[in-house]
């Protein structure tokens, strides 16, 4: 879809070790996209969110610093791989194909590209790297946890990033001013990602109790990809112009 994909490509199929890593991806992938190009609104968006994330860790803001770490690495990991996999053609989940496809879109606005990356990746993303995580240190997805602690610890930051945004970013995606009256307002208004991210960590709990039947786990993944979908196609409508 762009002339630089293929760099794109490279820096989404490298696999991170750690967070200086996953900010190191996401710089090339910043330094890449041209702003006319909606994967650089989600994408500058995020990474804005890592480096939040690495400063609180250096600063010792958790209690279970390397359970947040690893959380970062694994989440950030399925980022790069649904891009990488659009990117080379292969199937990848809706809820990110309802933004890849459509990257070139100058009548959708900046904050609509952002806020649909947020969604596919907390609402399907995140509850598969949360147990992933959880797995790989022998913990559980359980509320009441230092871990939930953490993973909630984070919530304000995160919410005052998305509401910057939801400012900055309402205008179209070459910076056109929007309408005076759009229903963007209103689709913005309601984005929570702290109520995002609750229904992750439950959702979570549920795919760590269905692993054990793969193909039940799998169907849940399924209507999770499938609901974020819905979701994604919704905030990607474009604004159409006055007169």
């Amino acid at each position: 879809m762009f002339p630089y994909d293929s760099i794109l490509l490279a820096a989404a199929s490298a696999s991170p070790a750690s967070i200086d890593d996953v900010i190191a991806i996401m710089q090339t992938i910043d330094a890449t996209c041209t702003q006319g190009d909606g994967l650089y609104w989600f994408n500058s968006l995020y990474l804005q969110v890592t480096h939040a994330v690495k400063v609180r860790v250096a600063a010792g803001g958790f209690q279970d610093p390397a359970w947040i770490t690893l959380l970062d690495v694994k989440f950030a990991q399925l980022y790069f791989n649904s891009l990488a996999a659009a990117l080379r053609g292969q199937p990848a989940p809706g809820c990110w194909s309802a933004l890849f496809n459509v990257r070139n879109q100058v009548a959708v606005a900046r904050i609509q590209f952002a806020l649909a990356g947020v969604n596919a990746h907390i609402n399907h993303d995140l509850a598969v790297a949360i147990v992933a995580t959880s797995a790989q240190t022998g913990t559980s997805p359980r509320h009441g946890t230092p871990q939930y602690a953490d993973y909630t610890a984070l919530n304000s930051t995160l919410d005052g990033l998305i509401e910057i945004a939801k400012h900055t970013l309402n205008v179209r995606l070459l910076g056109e001013v929007l309408p005076p009256v759009s229903r963007v307002e209103d689709t913005i208004a309601a984005w929570s990602v702290s109520a995002a991210r609750e229904s992750a960590w439950n959702n979570a709990e549920i795919l760590q109790h269905l692993q054990p039947v793969p193909l039940f786990a799998a169907s849940f993944l399924h209507s999770l990809d499938g609901l974020a979908t819905v979701v994604g196609k919704s905030l990607l409508v474009p604004v159409p112009k006055l007169g």
